[in-house]
């Protein structure tokens, strides 16, 4: 497969792009429109600064060329949720152009083109009513966008899906958007085709529109995939159109037959003067964007000794990173530190979407009692559930609780010896070959220790008791 992605991208700015209606999400239907990004004669768009400084921050960020000279142009085209049918956009001299991202693929890291970075209006929204028929909603007329056209260089669905990702991250990290897929902030239009291994000409594409999840754009593309393949090897010829994902199926169907550049009939937006970046303001821009997920991920590799994964990980959300840097210093143990935030405290930001409650030197210590042994891997998973509830010093909390992880060998072998006791069964499944029935008896003796004892010094009282056997 070959693919390219095309990415709209809201931008958080207060009014929209050639007006000043408010660009507030959720307000009722029709309330923040004018007769500006209506549309209506006699109307006058001027551009919004904010949105050329978004939008050269985000071409920044992804190494793009910004030019000195760009204009604005009309693509006229039926759309039946803009009003004025026809979009504002750029065509020949985009604001951004050559750039690119890298993303973590299973071959390693891969560099994928990015083709140019322009800005537009978007459109309103349809709402498909079974009682009431099709309503319009105009409010989003006039929100601005900024589209990130990639060149064709993803070759899987899980690939596609690392470049969302990253972008996604990288756009979040600038502050040029909110970037909430659920709320259309950030859509995703796929571009596919196939062709056969070692061909290099492209096959005939096909576009999918308006993707709002990870899921959802490798779901897509993995289904389209196989439609194209399957019509191929039929010997039927793949129709270049518009298709739409349907959620609920998981397939893809025809909207329409699929339009070029000349379909749109371009020219110069008569109303709009062209954009001219002097050096000064694109140099106060570059200064302005923070280190980026790339940086850090770099830094924690090569100073903490992270894996490249985990490292991916902490660095992909900016206030997780900011976190994990101002805990890190206070703990021998990154690793340990790294970890606990990836699995205990994303399992609660997952589920709750907010800020950590957790003091960072409270997360750094008890990594430090981990990793100096005072506690185990459940007691410390333990503790960070017991400071999101309540933040206190995870020192006294181990004290307090009876936490501190049990060492002493007699205590421990006489817990083992109770287990292989009533456990009679399974040992005998043990010594009969049967090696997941030894997991079994350590979880039996973490039990009875009340899952503080020392997971290694356990196993190794167990295999000794089991030996004899």
């Amino acid at each position: 497969m070959v693919i390219g992605l095309e990415v709209h991208v809201e931008l958080k700015t207060a009014t929209k792009i050639f007006c000043s209606c408010p660009t507030t999400f959720g307000a009722e239907p029709n309330t923040q429109c004018c007769p500006v990004c209506m549309g209506m004669p006699g109307t006058l768009p001027v551009l919004n600064e904010q949105v050329v400084e978004y939008a050269m921050k985000a071409g920044l960020a992804l190494n793009c060329t910004i030019a000195s000279y760009s204009k604005q142009d009309r693509k006229n085209y039926f759309y039946p949720d803009l009003p004025k049918a026809y979009q504002i956009s750029q065509y020949d001299l985009p604001l951004c152009e050559h750039g690119y991202l890298d993303v973590e693929a299973e071959e390693g890291t891969r560099r994928v083109g990015i083709t140019r970075i322009h800005i537009e209006e978007d459109a309103g929204k349809l709402i498909h009513d079974e009682q009431k028929g099709t309503l319009l909603d105009c409010n989003r007329c006039g929100v601005p966008l900024i589209e990130i056209v990639s060149e064709p260089d993803i070759r899987s669905s899980q690939e596609a899906k690392a470049y969302v990702q990253k972008l996604r991250s990288i756009l979040l990290y600038t502050g040029v958007s909110d970037c909430k897929m659920n709320e259309g902030s950030l859509r995703c239009d796929v571009n596919l085709s196939v062709r056969k291994k070692g061909v290099k000409e492209l096959g005939t594409r096909t576009e999918m529109k308006n993707l709002n999840s990870f899921q959802f754009i490798q779901k897509a593309i993995e289904y389209e995939f196989g439609r194209q393949v399957e019509l191929l090897e039929k010997g039927e010829a793949i129709v270049q159109e518009t298709r739409r994902f349907d959620q609920a199926s998981g397939k893809t169907y025809s909207m329409r037959s699929k339009e070029d550049a000349q379909d749109y009939r371009y020219f110069p937006d008569p109303d709009l003067v062209p954009i001219r970046v002097l050096p000064s303001r694109l140099q106060a821009i570059q200064a302005s964007i923070p280190i980026l997920p790339d940086q850090r991920k770099k830094e924690y590799v090569q100073r903490y000794a992270i894996s490249a994964h985990d490292a991916e990980l902490l660095a992909a959300d900016r206030a997780t990173a900011d976190y994990f840097e101002m805990a890190v210093g206070k703990t021998q143990y990154p690793k340990l530190l790294a970890n606990l935030i990836l699995s205990e405290i994303a399992r609660h930001t997952d589920k709750e979407a907010i800020r950590i409650p957790i003091n960072p030197g409270h997360m750094a210590m008890a990594a430090q009692l981990f990793g100096s042994g005072r506690i185990n891997s459940g007691t410390a998973k333990r503790l960070v559930q017991m400071m999101w509830e309540d933040d206190r010093d995870p020192e006294t909390l181990v004290v307090e609780e009876g936490l501190e992880q049990i060492q002493d060998p007699a205590i421990l072998s006489a817990a083992a010896q109770e287990v292989i006791a009533e456990n009679e069964k399974i040992v005998r499944d043990y010594v009969g070959g049967k090696k997941a029935a030894f997991q079994a008896l350590v979880g039996q003796t973490m039990k009875k220790t009340k899952g503080k004892g020392d997971p290694a010094q356990i196993q190794e009282i167990l295999r000794g008791l089991l030996d004899t056997k």
